[in-house]
């Protein structure tokens, strides 16, 4: 359990700030405009970014590719997870007419509720996949050894 302690930690920090974000858009009813969304890439990459530095730091030698990956996932999944229930009672119960204005900017059909959720879902889930495995590699240890001198080749 103390492998997950950690990212759940970030998880929970992450998806309170993309909560947050959403919310003082909200505020500003800038919320139905889709392109304010690109930000919780960065948000996300962020949360993800810290968790795995943070893990670095905890493993010292002891840290690896599979522990860092293990933490991104995690750190992204559980954010995202948490955001989109979030999502879903905001849509539901706190603001029904929402997805009706979003509907009403963008798109034709207001019989979108599922795939809505389901894309934002899908998306959380790809940019933590994506982060992950581009931050991991500013974090792997490299698996080559280092010579000190150079191989002498024996010809006859």
């Amino acid at each position: 359990m103390k492998n997950f302690t950690l990212p759940i930690r970030f998880g929970l920090a992450t998806s309170g700030s993309l909560i947050a974000y959403f919310l003082v858009l909200a505020l500003f009813d800038w919320h139905t405009n889709i392109f304010y969304s690109l930000f919780n890439g960065i948000i996300t990459g962020f949360g993800i970014y810290e968790a795995i530095k943070y893990r670095k730091l905890e493993e010292g030698k002891a840290f690896n590719y599979r522990k860092g990956f293990e933490t991104g996932i995690i750190t992204g999944f559980m954010a995202t997870l948490i955001f989109t229930l979030f999502f879903t009672v905001y849509t539901t119960e706190v603001n029904p007419a929402f997805l009706a204005q979003l509907s009403a900017q963008w798109f034709s059909n207001l019989e979108f509720k599922g795939i809505v959720y389901f894309t934002v879902a899908i998306m959380g889930f790809a940019t933590s996949l994506v982060l992950t495995l581009s931050f991991m590699q500013l974090f792997k240890v490299p698996n080559t050894i280092k010579r000190k001198k150079p191989l002498h080749v024996v010809t006859e």
